[in-house]
């Protein structure tokens, strides 16, 4: 008697992934793998380097040909904050709903995932079974980072420090400081990163930590107090954490610095999250959804690299990536006089 074919939804990891966005493609799967009744299978392992979750990583894909492979739909506003907004598009996408609807129907048996995939709506309802797929080793963790009094600071650089659409500004870190001192006068500050350098610039004086993936990651997963960046990275060690109390992110995610309503993406309202604006003012998730549903998407158009829009804009940010620079030093001699 021939095998009954049965539904598989997978998603292959891919070269040059960030391990935040890797783990966004393996929760998302996994959960929707679950909540619509499909056997879950992974691809591309050796590119996932998460060992230290010790991830059940489901049926192997292998050949993919047998797979319809959808890759999640996205919207794209074309707008003059950077040169590459311009000719590649903001991502402004939300839940894709074609996508749920296919997962819904069966009308596959078998389908590959791919995209950002950072929707709550993909996992939300499964958020204590997540807490036991990325469980964190007890050896990892420095108990100190969930001290009651200290807050940490998630600041992503590397590529991000020269974008000024996208690389947080001083103030949002500062304007976040001071509300958690708010609520705690001695609240204690330290910096964990990728990118020691660009932190030490971004904000002297503040101690700054930076581990292996791993550790960092289960130094984010300990903590009580939080102010993250616009990077996936410490989204699930907080989702999946027991310690947090208060999680303070940038509203309008990779536009915090330039948008005037939208979202990039609207993907990334997490009802965990409070979000803070340039004005230095906090909203829940639910208040950022009751007004990014309000907000009327302008009509854009994609440009040429040669446009000379395109050529203005790249003059015009890097002349402001150049003061930001002489500000940053500027601003070091002063904290060490």
């Amino acid at each position: 008697m021939a095998e009954e074919a049965k539904n598989v939804l997978g998603t292959v990891f891919q070269k040059g992934q960030g391990l935040g966005n890797r783990l966004f493609c393996y929760v998302s799967t996994r959960a929707l793998a679950k909540t619509y009744g499909y056997t879950f299978a992974t691809g591309g392992r050796q590119f996932l380097d998460a060992d230290f979750l010790h991830l059940d990583l489901g049926e192997e894909v292998g050949d993919t040909a047998p797979y319809l492979s959808y890759e999640e739909k996205d919207e794209r506003l074309y707008l003059p904050t950077a040169a590459s907004d311009l000719t590649r598009g903001i991502d402004i996408r939300g839940t894709d709903e074609a996508m749920l609807d296919l997962l819904r129907s069966h009308g596959k048996e078998k389908i590959l995932l791919s995209g950002n995939l950072q929707a709550e709506a993909y996992f939300g309802a499964l958020r204590d079974e997540i807490c036991s797929w990325l469980f964190v080793d007890e050896n990892l963790v420095d108990a100190s980072y969930g001290a009651e009094d200290l807050c940490i600071l998630n600041v992503r650089g590397s590529e991000y420090a020269d974008s000024p659409e996208l690389f947080l500004e001083k103030r949002y870190w500062t304007d976040a400081m001071a509300l958690m001192r708010r609520e705690n006068p001695s609240m204690r500050f330290c910096i964990i990163t990728e990118d020691v350098e660009a932190a030490e610039k971004l904000l002297p004086g503040i101690p700054v930590h930076h581990g292996t993936p791993a550790e960092d990651y289960a130094a984010l997963h300990v903590a009580r107090n939080l102010i993250v960046s616009n990077s996936s990275f410490a989204f699930f060690p907080v989702y999946t954490s027991r310690n947090v109390r208060k999680v303070i992110a940038p509203k309008y995610w990779a536009r915090h610095n330039v948008s005037d309503g939208y979202w990039s993406t609207a993907q990334n309202i997490y009802s965990i999250f409070t979000y803070l604006d340039r004005k230095g003012r906090l909203f829940t998730a639910d208040e950022c959804r009751k007004e990014l549903a309000a907000y009327r998407v302008p009509e854009t158009r994609k440009r040429e690299e040669n446009d000379p829009e395109v050529l203005r804009v790249k003059k015009r940010n890097g002349r402001k990536n150049l003061m930001n620079k002489a500000l940053h030093k500027a601003e070091r001699m002063l904290h060490r006089s």
